[in-house]
């Protein structure tokens, strides 16, 4: 009958960027952009995802492509739920008619206000949940990265989404001290397309900048990196033109959106009490998010700190699984609702 009764269960990481869906037994099963497409004069959704997605930058007048979620938080409110329903439906397609409707845990960022938090408890309500748990973006990580988080020991995890940084320091079972910076990859992707647009006068879109990044970004040294075509529209003519970018302007784009993300490193590590910091020094670092694939962002923060630091085994996954597991304790967050930020075992 337990199994029954959890069988249903979803964690989801409600990110800036991509939605994840974890299955209480099965795993991450859901991996979409967080991306609606609208229709201007009915209101109604044309696509969800990674159909909606590839719409961006390709619409005619009445259609508009939407990211619901800003800075790790509800922008957009119904389209949120409409986005969390398409989500949690296409998760559990394959469960009875009969069944009953899932728990839902939902991860949050860190610095989020209760107001915030409210808007996403009840936009995953409204979508179908039958009861609905926020958590701490930071502590879902460092349980999906693996780390030991309920014991007596600090445990350090930066994780770098799209719309957010979370940094934070763990121990047993609740967060120690944090920062929560609404700085991270897309800004990254802003800071491409503003340099492309001021240095060759070329306009391109936000998936461009994205793929930038990802083929030729690094926080620190590129050798091996090679020169980039890119296309766009020249803000003279009008007309498509195609220039050559080096890794070099890459890096120097996104350097202070990685400075920021090294600042809160810091300012976190210095609000650490002594025993967890020197816990901290021996184990080291771990990045999660989207963010930590940036190259040599790792080294970067190493050598800032010089601690040692670590990319999870699975970045993009990490916050989803930890949202995941943490229905093990739902148990918990049920007679403690007010404590999404340091849940812990009795």
């Amino acid at each position: 009958m337990g199994i029954f009764n959890f069988s249903q269960d979803l964690g989801i990481d409600l990110g800036t960027a991509n939605t994840l869906v974890f299955v209480k037994g099965k795993g991450v099963v859901l991996r979409e952009p967080t991306v609606v497409a609208k229709n201007k004069e009915t209101g109604a959704v044309e696509a969800v995802g990674k159909q909606a997605r590839n719409m961006i930058g390709r619409t005619p007048g009445n259609i508009s492509v939407i990211r619901p979620m800003k800075d790790g938080v509800i922008a957009d409110y119904d389209t949120t739920a409409v986005m969390i329903k398409y989500y949690i439906k296409k998760a559990m397609r394959n469960r009875s008619f009969f069944a009953r409707k899932p728990n839902v845990m939902v991860c949050v960022p860190s610095g989020i206000t209760m107001v915030e938090e409210r808007a996403v408890v009840d936009a995953s309500k409204q979508a179908g949940a039958k009861d609905a748990f926020p958590i701490a973006e930071p502590f879902a990580a460092a349980i999906g990265a693996g780390l030991p988080v309920w014991e007596p020991t600090g445990s350090m995890i930066v994780d770098i989404g799209g719309g957010t940084t979370e940094v934070a320091v763990i121990s047993l079972g609740g967060i120690v001290t944090s920062q929560s910076i609404r700085t991270a990859g897309d800004e990254m992707d802003e800071a491409v397309t503003s340099y492309i647009r001021k240095q060759y006068g070329l306009m391109i879109g936000e998936r461009s900048a994205e793929s930038i990044k990802m083929d030729i970004g690094s926080a620190g040294d590129v050798t091996g990196l090679q020169e980039l075509d890119v296309r766009g529209r020249d803000l003279l003519t009008g007309l498509p033109k195609t220039i050559t970018i080096t890794p070099e302007e890459v890096a120097g784009a996104v350097k202070d959106t990685v400075d920021s993300i090294v600042e809160a490193v810091k300012n976190t590590l210095e609000s650490t009490p002594p025993e967890l910091a020197a816990d901290i020094m021996d184990r080291g670092i771990v990045l999660s998010g989207g963010g930590a694939l940036l190259r040599k962002i790792d080294q970067v923060i190493s050598d800032a700190t010089k601690i040692p630091v670590f990319v999870t085994d699975e970045p993009l996954d990490s916050v989803a699984i930890g949202t995941g597991k943490s229905l093990d304790y739902v148990q918990h967050f049920r007679a403690h609702p007010n404590v999404s930020s340091r849940p812990s075992i009795d």
